[in-house]
């Protein structure tokens, strides 16, 4: 007698949000990324329509980051330079998208101009044939003047820029909007102010299947079971039919490598730093997708290869 295994339905789904133009949409990506478009959790293929697994993209910056030595170690000689390192990210660690962090236009740090913010991405696009997520500095005013230009740049391209906050949305919205990007809306931690949010932007003229929700994740020792909780009652709501929380969820992993534990020489019964560190953030991830997240932000190499692994495995019975 066969067994009979319970499935949950849901009510809701998620939109399904697509990064990238190839040649004959207008741009120059040589792949597209679709992420979203569930009717039920993760990898829970027999409770519903499961359409497109989590996807990874790797982070790049634009001007040479400090990072734990580990990961200096693992990435090489290119932290200077970032359209070889994006070239690795995909030729050699098989990221699906590259997400550029412009941390050197911050108006406290280098200061580059919105003009060589342009030409790093523009360097950027012709290494690599994915779709791309760019974030700004953080410094609002500077960011607003950035993707201005940026957002020209990318026009045909069909990427992501980010983030919109809750104090800070509509000058990154108007370049969302104006020159046919997606959107990152980051939350603090909190499904009510993702939702209030996602309702500002909406409401301000952003398409709802434009916007990817960014809650912020905690990494493993470093808020890891609060973030979950938030993540999985935001997919848990939408499934159930709250249209407002109806996007996918874009977490960035490599917040688990301020956990000092991730990196520290010694730890009794913690293994070889240089193992530890990625472990670290795979965990994190793998965490995060179970809760719903659907596309990841990610630093390590070895970590990326690791969350692959299990979203491989994980979606066989999809």
């Amino acid at each position: 007698m066969p067994i009979q295994f319970p499935a949950e339905k849901y009510t809701g789904r998620i939109a399904e949000i697509t990064l990238g133009a190839t040649k004959e949409e207008g741009g120059t990506r040589a792949r597209k990324v679709t992420v979203g478009g569930q009717a039920a959790l993760n990898f829970h293929g027999a409770d519903g329509a499961y359409p497109n697994p989590p996807a990874v993209a790797m982070e790049i910056y634009d001007v040479a980051p400090e990072l734990p030595e580990e990961v200096v170690r693992a990435l090489g000689p290119v932290l200077d330079r970032p359209a070889a390192w994006a070239r690795k990210c995909v030729e050699d660690w098989h990221a699906d998208l590259v997400c550029l962090k412009l941390k050197g236009t911050n108006p406290e740090a280098e200061n580059r101009s919105p003009e060589d913010a342009a030409r790093t991405v523009e360097e950027v696009l012709k290494a690599v044939g994915v779709p791309l997520v760019v974030y700004g500095s953080g410094a609002e005013e500077k960011d607003t003047r950035v993707m201005q230009v940026v957002g020209e740049l990318l026009k045909k391209e069909n990427c992501a820029i980010g983030q919109a906050e809750n104090e800070k949305y509509k000058s990154i919205s108007v370049a969302s909007m104006g020159f046919g990007q997606s959107l990152v809306a980051f939350s603090n931690l909190d499904i009510n102010l993702a939702k209030q949010l996602n309702i500002l932007l909406t409401d301000f003229g952003v398409k709802r299947e434009r916007i990817l929700m960014d809650p912020l994740l905690g990494g493993l020792g470093y808020g890891l079971d609060y973030s979950y909780s938030v993540i999985e009652r935001i997919r848990l709501a939408a499934l159930a039919g709250d249209t407002m929380l109806q996007n996918p969820i874009l977490v960035d992993t490599s917040i688990a490598w301020n956990a000092r534990e991730a990196t520290i020489g010694e730890l009794a019964a913690g293994g070889d730093a240089a193992r530890r560190g990625p472990a670290w953030e795979a965990t994190t991830g793998i965490a995060s997708m179970v809760a719903g997240a659907d596309l990841l932000v990610m630093r390590h190499p070895e970590a990326v290869k690791m969350v692959k692994g299990a979203i491989a495995e994980l979606k066989g019975g999809a």
